[in-house]
């Protein structure tokens, strides 16, 4: 059988991931604080016919070896953790990440999850929660007869009261970091869990020191995801395989001469 055959239907599987990973970027267009992906493929192993260097005579060797590749495979998908454009919703629990960090937000096993997504509501108690009820940490409890909250670039959350009362300080909301953040596990609901690879979160800390970035009220960080950028890497991807099955085509329609010889 000709090896072209399966190395042609490996680069077609690849572009079939390839088109997954597009298609993922494209759908989260408008997800808050969605990070694309881009995937990295690596070429498989390579059968040797002729070392490089093989003496032919004395004195004289190969300059080039013989080869052939086995074909492709996909080895990692990259999260590309640049900053998306920002959304003013002048909403007071809308927030977004000036730079580098993540909020913390406690997970009902007890876990930490961490996410850019500052999307963040009040459930019926003023907890400050995210769109699927887990807490942001720390904890902020909102007083309910307050009129209106305040969040500051280093994160302190104040509350403001009607009839002259002073504002009350609730808290501060910190930031984490991780060395490597593309290291970091998707759980899906915008949401990331640490791993051996990204290492353990730096911090909590305060926004804007030591490397975090600081926080901005009434603002929302949309996807990083460029759709005129994905559209290229789709028709590429469609290309390549098309290409592919070009390739197993005329693999077949090769075998086909072949076993039409006669003697």
């Amino acid at each position: 059988m000709m090896r072209s055959l399966w190395t042609a239907a490996t680069g077609m599987k690849a572009q079939d991931f390839n088109i997954s990973v597009i298609s993922n970027n494209l759908s989260n267009v408008n997800t808050s604080g969605f990070k694309k992906s881009r995937p990295d493929f690596q070429d498989l192993l390579y059968q040797t016919m002729r070392e490089a260097g093989t003496p032919v005579a004395e004195g004289l060797e190969v300059p080039n070896g013989i080869q052939a590749g086995m074909g492709v495979r996909p080895v990692a998908t990259q999260k590309i953790f640049t900053q998306g454009d920002f959304q003013q919703t002048e909403n007071p629990l809308d927030l977004t990440i000036e730079g580098d960090g993540f909020f913390q937000i406690l997970m009902p096993d007890g876990s930490n999850a961490y996410t850019r997504d500052g999307a963040f509501k009040m459930d019926s108690t003023g907890t400050v929660v995210t769109s699927d009820g887990f807490h942001l940490q720390p904890e902020i409890v909102v007083p309910q007869d307050s009129i209106g909250i305040s969040v500051g670039i280093d994160g302190t959350v104040t509350a403001k009261f009607a009839n002259g009362e002073p504002d009350q300080e609730l808290g501060q909301i910190t930031l984490v970091r991780f060395v490597n953040p593309a290291g970091l596990k998707n759980t899906g609901r915008n949401l990331y869990t640490e791993t051996a690879a990204s290492g353990n979160p730096i911090g909590p800390g305060v926004a804007g020191q030591d490397g975090r970035g600081t926080i901005q009220q009434g603002y929302l960080e949309m996807s990083n995801v460029k759709v005129v950028d994905e559209m290229v890497n789709m028709i590429v991807a469609q290309r390549a395989y098309e290409a592919n099955s070009k390739a197993i085509t005329t693999s077949d329609s090769m075998l086909g001469i072949a076993n039409s010889l006669k003697r």
